[in-house]
């Protein structure tokens, strides 16, 4: 979904706390104490939206000058993260995703914190991350289908992955590339979820040769490609969300080609506001957030006590068992994944 980020710059300051005992023999340093400092730098992918009463409200409460820092998407922003390690960008990061969670873990930019607002029903999304990253939201990545065209067409919308290999389907499906876009890859994961490494490529073979297509991003595919809502294109079959259709008319989800999505915020290490960053991610967790996040960020709450706008209970899909893969493996496969379907798919 189009979402708009104020992007700014600014300074951060940092302090750190020795201790010593006076007329000691020798003095001794103590733990240091988290660094804060008046201002807070917040490192977000480009689709971060929150309204401005909220973040006012924040700034106020917390006396800290906010600037966000939106260098791209999910993918980006973990690059950066690395680039940049040290000599940080920010104090905290949102939205690391469950598909890049382990290579941020495992290259060392984030400092373990673990929020005391923390609901339970986002601890489902906590065995991956090891403390270091904090669950903010989910969603899935679906396939969307435009209802109006299948009905006019007399075609009963495909239901599975397997179906889109069909030939009544063939030149009806546009999906986004994983190598360029983060639902792009998550609908990659799908695909290696539901065949396995030995049988994903085969599939992206055959959708190849059932005239599927491949272009850079989501917005492209959505707004240009897809015949349904906003989009001008010819195709019916579209790579969005599970939430879309709570948006958008006469779309409906193919709930059996999801893959799940968690978005995750994090202190980053060397932050020079530490307190501030936890600040932050408590922030997130906080009902006034959580309840915005399905029609600020099309995002599923991790607190499921939060109640949800009615059009998104009653259009936006509820998947039961979408298509997960450890995020270890993500990690440690993704490049390869992306490498073969590259040479499989593109050429």
């Amino acid at each position: 979904m189009l979402k708009l980020l104020p992007r700014l710059t600014a300074a951060i300051l940092g302090t750190a706390l020795l201790a010593s005992c006076a007329g000691a023999p020798a003095p001794s340093a103590s733990p240091s104490a988290p660094t804060q400092s008046k201002t807070l730098t917040v490192i977000t992918h480009d689709s971060f939206n929150l309204s401005k009463s909220s973040i006012a409200k924040f700034k106020a409460e917390t006396g800290y000058e906010v600037t966000f820092v939106a260098p791209g998407d999910a993918g980006t922003v973990v690059n950066q993260l690395v680039l940049t390690k040290d000599s940080p960008l920010g104090d905290v990061v949102y939205g690391i995703d469950n598909t890049f969670a382990a290579r941020a873990i495992d290259a060392g930019v984030l400092n373990s914190y673990t929020s005391a607002a923390l609901p339970a029903s986002a601890t489902q999304f906590t065995a991956d991350v090891a403390g270091k990253l904090t669950p903010i939201d989910y969603g899935d990545v679906c396939l969307n289908a435009d209802t109006g065209w299948f009905k006019a067409k007399n075609l009963a919308v495909p239901q599975t992955l397997d179906e889109l290999l069909k030939p009544e389907y063939a030149g009806l499906l546009v999906v986004a590339n994983p190598a360029s876009s983060s639902p792009g890859l998550a609908f990659l994961m799908a695909t290696v979820a539901a065949k396995g490494e030995a049988g994903y490529l085969d599939y992206w073979k055959a959708l190849k040769a059932n005239k599927v297509k491949v272009v850079k991003g989501w917005t492209e595919a959505y707004t240009v490609e897809f015949s349904g809502s906003s989009g001008k294109g010819n195709r019916p079959l579209v790579l969005s969300y599970s939430s879309s259709p709570a948006f958008e008319p006469a779309t409906e989800n193919l709930d059996q080609t999801c893959f799940r999505q968690v978005e995750y915020a994090g202190v980053i290490a060397g932050a020079q506001n530490e307190v501030g960053a936890r600040k932050f991610i408590d922030f997130l967790l906080s009902n006034e957030v959580q309840a915005q996040l399905p029609e600020q960020m099309y995002m599923y709450p991790v607190d499921s006590t939060v109640k949800l706008p009615s059009d998104w209970v009653k259009k936006a899909a509820k998947v039961e068992s979408p298509f997960t893969l450890p995020a270890a493996e993500i990690n440690a496969k993704r490049d390869a994944w992306i490498k073969a379907w590259t040479a499989a798919v593109i050429g």
